[in-house]
C-alpha cells in the first residue's frame, strides 16, 4: 500500500528551491484555527495560490504532502483548518464532526471563505489566480466554496460528496470546476453525480466536467485507506491519474504551459 511519503516523493524539489511547510494559525468568529501554508522561499514574487481543504480527518499528514507537492509545482498552497485548532477526529468521531458541517452549510462556507481570506494575506499570493480544491468532505467544500460567488479561477473535488441544491445557487458560480470521482463509489453513486450534473445543466454559464475513475472507490487519493467493505479505498492509478487532471486544469485557469509531475 503506497504511503503519504510515496506519493510525496512523485513530485521533486526543484534544484535550488527552499520550499516551507509551516503552521499558520487564524480564527474565525472566535474560533482558533490551525492552517499549514507552503510555498517555495527561493522564488519572489505574486505566484498562483491553492486552497487546500482537509477530508474528514482534519489538517494532517496528507494535506502537509499536498500543499508540499503544489509548491514544489510552483505554487503558494494553503491547507485550511475547517474544524477548529484541536479538532483531529480519528474513525470513531469523524464522521459526526463532518456531518455537522453538512447541516450547517452557512458555516461550512463561512470556515472555508475564513480559509481563503487567510490564504488570500500572503504576500505572494496572486489574487487573480487562485483556486480551491479538497479531498472527500474537503471535496465538497470546495465546491460550496465557489456557490459563495467567491473569486476563483477553479475549484477541484477529489472524491467528494456531491451535493446537489434545491433551489439551485449553481448560478452565482464563478469559478471553472473538475469533479474526480470513483467509478466504484457507493458514497457518491451515479445517482448523486447525475443529480449534481442535471443541476448544473440549469446553470449553462457555469464552466464544469466530471472525471470517473474505473473500479475506484471513495477515498482513492488518500493513501493507506483500506476500507473496501465501507466503500473507501486508495486506488494508485486513479491517484495518479487525478493528480494529473488536476496540473493540466491548474494550467488550464492559471494561464501557464501544462506541466505534469
Amino acid at each position: 500500500m503506497k504511503t503519504t511519503d510515496d506519493v510525496l516523493s512523485t513530485v521533486p524539489a526543484p534544484a535550488g528551491s527552499d520550499v516551507r511547510v509551516e503552521p499558520v494559525r487564524h480564527d474565525h468568529d472566535g474560533t482558533a484555527l490551525l492552517g499549514v501554508l507552503a510555498k517555495d522561499h527561493a522564488v519572489s514574487g505574486p505566484r498562483p495560490g491553492v486552497l487546500v481543504v482537509h477530508d474528514w480527518h482534519g489538517v494532517n499528514e496528507h494535506v502537509e504532502a499536498r500543499v508540499t507537492m503544489l509548491a514544489r509545482l510552483g505554487y503558494v498552497a494553503f491547507g485550511a483548518d475547517v474544524y477548529g485548532e484541536g479538532v483531529r477526529p480519528g474513525d470513531d468521531t469523524a464522521s459526526e464532526v463532518a456531518g455537522s458541517f453538512y447541516q450547517d452549510l452557512p458555516l461550512f462556507r463561512a470556515r472555508l471563505t475564513a480559509g481563503l481570506d487567510r490564504l488570500r494575506e500572503d504576500p505572494d499570493v496572486d489574487h487573480s489566480r487562485i483556486v480551491v480544491m479538497g479531498y472527500c468532505f474537503g471535496g465538497s467544500g470546495a465546491l460550496e466554496l465557489a456557490r459563495t460567488g467567491a473569486d476563483l479561477v477553479g475549484a477541484v473535488s477529489f472524491h467528494g460528496g456531491l451535493i446537489a441544491h434545491d433551489p439551485s445557487d449553481a448560478s452565482a458560480i464563478r469559478a471553472k470546476l473538475l469533479v474526480l470521482t470513483g467509478g466504484s463509489d457507493p458514497v457518491v453513486p451515479d445517482s448523486a453525480v447525475t443529480a449534481w450534473q442535471d443541476e448544473m445543466r440549469g446553470a449553462p454559464e457555469v464552466d464544469w466536467q466530471v472525471v470517473t475513475y474505473a473500479g475506484a472507490m471513495h477515498a482513492f487519493a488518500v493513501p493507506g485507506t483500506d476500507a473496501p467493505d465501507h466503500g473507501a479505498q486508495y486506488q494508485e492509478r486513479a491517484d495518479r491519474r487525478s493528480w494529473q487532471a488536476l496540473q493540466v486544469f491548474l494550467a488550464e485557469v492559471f494561464d501557464e504551459e501544462p506541466t505534469v509531475a
